[in-house]
């Protein structure tokens, strides 16, 4: 009998060869599915791959079970494709109807209809937290910066005004600086609305970035994310820190983030 492999369907970022690295290195087999313009070519280095349009949802199908994949991950960031991008093939076309109409309700509809479709061809879906446990960010400090008290009050605000933006399935990431929601996310993502909050802030104490988890996510896909590369955005924008939602963000390259918020002086903290 063959071996199970993981199947990972990679997006773009650093997580989807993260997971892929930590697979190998325990000794299990792994397929990447890339996407053309979205995976980094470095996460296909190395594993069996294959690169795959928007929309040849078949070719994934049949990919995957060739591999002898039980379990599939999503990971890594994908920009929300434009239908008229997407080639469809046969299985893909069946399924164009009810695509249009989960895009049209946000992220999470859309990740929901992928799982469930991946369910409904046998495979198990697992979320990334499930397999490197240690990228779940812990509850308190990280690092050695902390918030003060000013900084405390707009987390609160920020607190609020993501789980109302997430409500309604728009974007998981809001900037506050001084009492004042400067920004909310959109489908441009994090680090775009940190560079948009940059022309908007005020003199005085930097902005904080809050990332939370929408109320009722799919979790097995698109939990809030972090990097050392977040971390160089917010101290180039003149933030003062980032806070996370513990137990349900992913902080990627943990030691490097950490010491690149050492070394710009931001904070990194987790709240429940």
């Amino acid at each position: 009998m063959a071996t199970s492999s993981l199947g990972i369907i990679a997006g773009g970022g650093p997580l989807p060869g993260l997971i892929a690295r930590a697979s190998v290195g325990e000794g299990r087999e792994v397929m990447v599915i890339a996407f053309e313009g979205e995976t980094d070519p470095a996460t296909c280095e190395g594993v069996p791959h294959r690169w795959l349009g928007f929309g040849a949802v078949g070719s994934l199908l049949k990919t995957l079970k060739r591999a002898h994949c039980r379990e599939v991950v999503l990971a890594g960031s994908i920009r929300r494709p434009s239908l008229s991008t997407i080639r469809p093939d046969l299985r893909g076309m069946r399924l164009m109807g009810r695509i249009a109409s989960a895009k049209a309700k946000g992220d999470d509809a859309l990740l929901s209809l992928v799982i469930a479709e991946l369910e409904d061809e046998g495979f198990s879906v697992v979320g990334a937290d499930k397999l490197i446990a240690s990228l779940c960010a812990p509850a308190g400090v990280i690092g050695t910066r902390a918030p003060d008290g000013d900084a405390d009050r707009d987390i609160a605000i920020g607190i609020e005004a993501a789980r109302a933006l997430g409500a309604h399935d728009i974007g998981q990431a809001v900037v506050v600086q001084a009492g004042r929601v400067l920004g909310v996310e959109g489908v441009e993502g994090t680090d775009a609305l940190i560079q948009r909050c940059d022309a908007l802030k005020e003199a005085g104490p930097g902005p904080v970035l809050v990332k939370m988890k929408k109320p009722g996510q799919e979790r097995r896909a698109d939990l809030p994310t972090i990097g050392a590369g977040t971390i160089e955005t917010l101290a180039a924008a003149g933030f003062r820190g980032v806070a996370f939602e513990a137990g349900e963000t992913l902080i990627l390259e943990r030691a490097k983030a950490i010491a690149r918020a050492d070394e710009h002086g931001v904070f990194m903290v987790g709240v429940s």
